[in-house]
């Protein structure tokens, strides 16, 4: 089934490693997502609005740049990051490198398939959608607070609901489209 794309629609992506290996799982290896992140968001010019990643899977919400499609945009952001942290992961001797390696010697660092994409159409649908990839790393018990997980947007959306200063080291985002009075009910969505 072919995903129909809404021009400026914002969309709703999780991406799973191969075999939900925890290819994420260290910190260094979130820092080369988050660093790929950045780049193909600057490099591609998509807007970012809300990310985490978790040691075996990813979820953004992004609008695609005006007239393109979706796949194209994955596809870089996905092989930056498959080779900035395969790259680490054999560099540093982790086992894991070589669990991904198929028979015919290629490696597979991302689950096969397109992962979960929807497109978001509602702005209860979007506070749900940044709401739950947020508090991601609390559902799955690696930190007390969405703020406590570094590898997310909950630090910037924090900061830019209360007009402080950003963390250089966050991945910038972009404010969701629509009445920027809705979002004054962001209070505990972080």
């Amino acid at each position: 089934m072919t995903r129909r794309e809404v021009p400026g629609g914002v969309r709703f992506i999780t991406f799973s490693c191969e075999r939900r290996l925890p290819l994420l799982g260290s910190p260094d290896a979130r820092d080369l997502f988050a660093r790929s992140l950045r780049e193909a968001r600057d490099r591609l010019s998509f807007k970012l609005l809300a990310w985490v990643a978790m040691p075996e899977h990813t979820h953004l919400l992004l609008i695609p740049p005006d007239g393109s499609p979706l796949a194209p945009v994955l596809k870089s952001l996905k092989l930056s990051i498959q080779q900035r942290v395969l790259r680490f992961l054999r560099h540093s001797g982790d086992p894991l490198a070589s669990e991904i390696v198929r028979a015919d010697g290629a490696t597979r660092f991302w689950q096969k398939g397109g992962g979960f994409d929807r497109n978001v159409r509602e702005q209860t649908e979007l506070n749900k959608a940044i709401r739950y990839t947020h508090h991601n790393p609390v559902a799955r018990g690696l930190v007390a607070a969405p703020l406590d997980w570094r590898w997310s947007s909950a630090r910037w959306w924090f900061a830019r609901q209360r007009s402080h200063e950003q963390d250089p080291a966050d991945v910038p985002c972009d404010w969701p489209p629509g009445d920027p009075r809705a979002w004054a009910m962001w209070e505990g969505y972080v």
